[in-house]
């Protein structure tokens, strides 16, 4: 007997190793309808691989935008699912006046892994810079982007902060820098997700093997491990969350505000680890208002 993706995915979620939505994702029923004069989204491709392209939501008008997102999907860096998770946000953030960056990117199972699927999240950034402004029409203000991520996407949405002090064969450097991230039961220390089994063995598979292993993979692709960044970030995190447990988001304030950086924990009373992305959600609205408050 053939299992549905839908029931597939709730054995996943039972096991505890899949970071993506509860039920076959956020299907296109659950996108909002695009407000009046917001037009469709603009596929742009980074790259020659199939996972390197991303979808460019824009605001309504032709003036100058308020500031840009950058949508990064969960989903434990699988290639199983895609920025269609992404895409709700993005058309909420549209409507709501932002330009809005949904990007795909290579995953496991699909080309992704060490350094793969971070030099595709760093170049996919960067090309807000010349794909991205050319499609906008040269509204974008890239003094002004913030990175949004759920789950393996708020590993890599934050991730990102910290480019400046990377090598550029992972990713690092690079033209755009992030103004904020937020993120949303994002998996940020991935030595103690290692050892605790967070997403089962997914996260040794996407670094190449163990902390003890390659430690230096895990000192350059652990947002806990690169603070001080000297960007802000918001972290939204369900206290029911009981696939990423919030544990992640407090070791990672805990370790940045150590160091320095400004941060803080959105503690969500009873909420579990798909809320977030559900553009419907009170969780959902704290992330747009973190995202509005880091624009200013």
């Amino acid at each position: 007997m053939q299992l549905t993706r839908r029931a597939a995915l709730g054995s996943l979620v039972a096991l505890g190793v899949t970071g993506c939505a509860a039920s076959t994702g956020m299907e296109s029923s659950r996108v909002p309808s695009r407000a009046p004069g917001v037009p469709e989204p603009i596929r742009l491709t980074y790259g020659e691989h199939p996972s390197q392209f991303g979808e460019l939501w824009l605001p309504a008008g032709d003036g100058p935008v308020r500031g840009v997102v950058m949508v990064l999907h969960g989903g434990f860096w699988m290639q199983s699912y895609g920025l269609e998770l992404g895409r709700p946000l993005a058309a909420d953030l549209a409507n709501a006046g932002l330009a809005a960056w949904n990007v795909e990117y290579r995953r496991l199972g699909g080309g992704g892994g060490w350094p793969a699927t971070f030099q595709d999240v760093a170049a996919a950034l960067d090309t807000l810079a010349d794909a991205g402004q050319r499609a906008a029409g040269g509204r974008l203000d890239l003094a002004r982007v913030v990175s949004v991520g759920h789950s393996a996407g708020g590993h890599l949405a934050t991730w990102l902060a910290a480019r400046p002090k990377l090598p550029p064969e992972i990713g690092g450097g690079g033209v755009v820098r992030l103004h904020g991230v937020v993120s949303q039961a994002g998996v940020l220390d991935l030595v103690a997700a290692a050892l605790t089994r967070v997403g089962g063995s997914v996260v040794p598979e996407l670094l190449g093997g163990r902390p003890d292993e390659v430690p230096e993979r895990y000192a350059m692709g652990s947002p806990a491990a690169l603070v001080p960044h000297g960007v802000r970030v918001v972290c939204v995190h369900g206290s029911a969350d009981r696939i990423v447990p919030i544990a992640q988001s407090e070791r990672y304030v805990s370790a940045a505000s150590a160091a320095g950086d400004v941060t803080e924990l959105d503690r969500l009373p009873g909420t579990d680890h798909f809320a977030p992305i559900d553009p419907a959600s009170q969780a959902w609205a704290r992330c747009r208002d973190a995202v509005l408050r880091l624009l200013g």
